[in-house]
């Protein structure tokens, strides 16, 4: 994928960047495979909002994606590349022999007319699917399973993939995007190759309307609101806070841990921060 820089006609289209949608090979998504969403504007089912800066946005359809790639010895062809509104990744569309259709996160080097496939005697090559028990050493795979048979849980972004490092007893060792390195159970799940669409994260909106398209609202900052908003609010003029930062309910931020405890925690060997 390419991307595009439009000529400064304006100045809401001086810093904008598209991407050229080269690889897309179909404008209409498969009806069969489309699902309506609901809008939460960052709601729970109580009505009250526990995630902010989440409204409005651009209309869209939900693609069912096979996350689990459970269909074993059965071929697929590679009908058609995607777009997706919904993540960052491009979409295969596959054709399996038996008549059934499926969505697939596209990898980079699957094109259109190729032909896939999940399980044991599937070829180590990119858009496969198997265990990790069935993958070489050093492999760069993608849409990794946690749990076995719960579908994949990590590595699902544009341009991510991650490395298989070590097989030791039932569990693997995986390096992360993130630079984490866990242990996961060789029983589980993963795609070969790298996630397509690798220069979505060099994309500049350009202006605060495209924000808006995906449902993100505008962040206000503490230090400009009034004292009953927020601890950091008030003073005459401009001020610097005068206390470390913290959230509008008083707790410190830019640095505080908050993770839970987890009983996975035990499986991180080597974290993506210092402690």
């Amino acid at each position: 994928m390419a991307i595009k820089r439009v000529k400064p006609t304006s100045q809401g289209r001086r810093f904008q960047e598209f991407p050229t949608f080269s690889e897309i090979t179909k404008k209409e998504p498969e009806k069969a495979l489309l699902r309506s969403i609901t809008k939460s504007g960052g709601r729970n089912a109580y009505g009250r909002m526990t995630l902010r800066y989440r409204g409005g946005g651009h209309k869209r359809r939900y693609r069912l994606i096979d996350f689990k790639r459970n269909k074993d010895g059965v071929p697929a062809k590679v009908a058609a590349i995607e777009y997706d509104p919904n993540r960052s990744a491009r979409i295969a569309l596959l054709h399996y022999v038996d008549g059934e259709k499926r969505y697939i996160l596209a990898p980079g080097r699957v094109k259109v007319g190729d032909m896939l496939m999940s399980g044991p005697d599937a070829e180590i090559r990119p858009g496969n699917a198997m265990r990790l028990a069935d993958i070489p050493l050093g492999t760069q795979i993608h849409n990794i399973e946690l749990r076995p048979g719960l579908g994949g849980k990590m590595v699902k972004s544009a341009g991510g993939f991650a490395q298989l490092t070590a097989k030791e007893g039932k569990y693997a060792t995986v390096r992360l995007p993130s630079g984490e390195v866990r242990m996961v159970l060789q029983n589980g799940r993963a795609s070969i190759g790298q996630i397509g669409n690798v220069d979505h994260v060099n994309i500049s909106l350009g202006k605060a309307g495209r924000t808006r398209m995906l449902g993100r609202r505008p962040k206000v900052r503490g230090v400009v609101k009034n004292p009953v908003d927020h601890p950091m609010g008030g003073g005459e003029g401009r001020s610097s806070g005068g206390r470390h930062p913290c959230t509008p309910w008083g707790k410190p931020t830019k640095g505080l841990r908050t993770r839970s405890r987890k009983k996975s925690d035990r499986l991180i060997v080597k974290r993506r921060k210092k402690r």
